[in-house]
């Protein structure tokens, strides 16, 4: 089976390369290197620096490669930057995928699993952990943007017959995630506490995430390339953990002894998001392995190992 992989030079979607091809599948790289990192690509797969935007280029490849089943990674990930540039943010995040879906249609793929982002599009959760029936209430661009992806979806899929998994995300962590920038927390404390540097807590520090490992997001990709047939699943571990306890679980591992510097909350970030994970259990036969002590310890030993090279 032949697999295109959006975004596969980026943090999730090398990752997911990796395991396609341990399991042998013929795979395919698109990605502009503007966040990934050739040097993160299997040499086994086939790589093209495209970027989805530009709508010639991608349907030339889907031409030339005519994949059965397209995993769609490729994105503006930073919620900040799409506050401040939402036309930035929809250019990337809805045209680029359009052009993608397009693609699909127009080479025959069979199937396209989308990397949604349930830590955005449910907005504010209360005491309950959201459903994927969930009324979804984001509240930046960016989360905006993938609810109407997720809508675009469902519209190609309903017109063109092109299957869908939408893999709705918590607040993926691990290996290769890019510690520069503004989105990956754990990345970025880990780092700076590698180096022995301040970390800035933005407000108290109670706002909670849902914090998955990131083999536990390729392992929900693999099983959805055989499941989950037009359904929208929730992927996270449904265990809430405040800032304040991932540093101090961070700090533990790495015997961190500063104290964060705290500043003023951040217009559009959330106080609370974590998942119910109950669907996907049950249509993908999937439930997280790696807990977030486990996780955090091999994050850790990764960028410990990335200074000292």
């Amino acid at each position: 089976m032949k697999i295109l992989v959006t975004g596969g030079a980026g943090f999730i979607g090398s990752n997911i390369v990796d395991t396609l091809i341990e399991k042998e599948y013929s795979v395919i790289v698109l990605d502009n290197l503007s966040s990934g990192r050739k040097e993160n690509v299997n040499k086994k797969a086939k790589f093209y620096k495209a970027d989805i935007c530009d709508q010639k280029k991608v349907i030339n490849i889907f031409k030339q490669e005519k994949p059965q089943a397209v995993i769609h990674h490729a994105a503006q990930i930073d919620v900040r930057k799409s506050i401040t540039d939402p036309i930035f943010d929809v250019n990337v995040n809805i045209l680029g995928s359009i052009n993608i879906l397009s693609a699909c249609v127009q080479t025959k793929a069979k199937k396209i699993i989308f990397a949604s982002s349930g830590g955005t599009i449910y907005g504010e959760c209360k005491s309950v952990a959201p459903k994927e029936n969930s009324m979804p209430s984001p509240l930046s661009p960016y989360g905006i943007a993938k609810n109407s992806v997720e809508n675009y979806i469902k519209f190609y899929s309903q017109i063109y017959g092109l299957e869908y998994t939408i893999l709705r995300y918590g607040n993926v962590f691990g290996p290769r995630q890019d510690p520069h920038g503004e989105a990956g927390v754990v990345a970025i404390f880990a780092q700076r506490m590698l180096k022995n540097k301040e970390i800035i807590v933005f407000g108290d520090g109670k706002q909670i995430r849902d914090y998955v490992f990131v083999s536990d997001a390729v392992d929900a990709n693999i099983r959805s390339l055989a499941n989950g047939k037009n359904e929208i699943i929730n992927i996270g571990t449904a265990k809430p953990t405040s800032v304040n306890k991932l540093v101090d679980l961070m700090s533990k591992v790495n015997g961190y002894k500063k104290k964060a510097i705290r500043r003023p909350k951040r217009d559009g970030e959330l106080f609370k998001s974590f998942l119910n994970i109950n669907k996907a259990k049950k249509i993908l036969g999937w439930t997280p392995k790696i807990s977030l002590d486990k996780g955090i310890k091999i994050t850790m030993d990764y960028f410990k190992e990335a200074l000292n090279k």
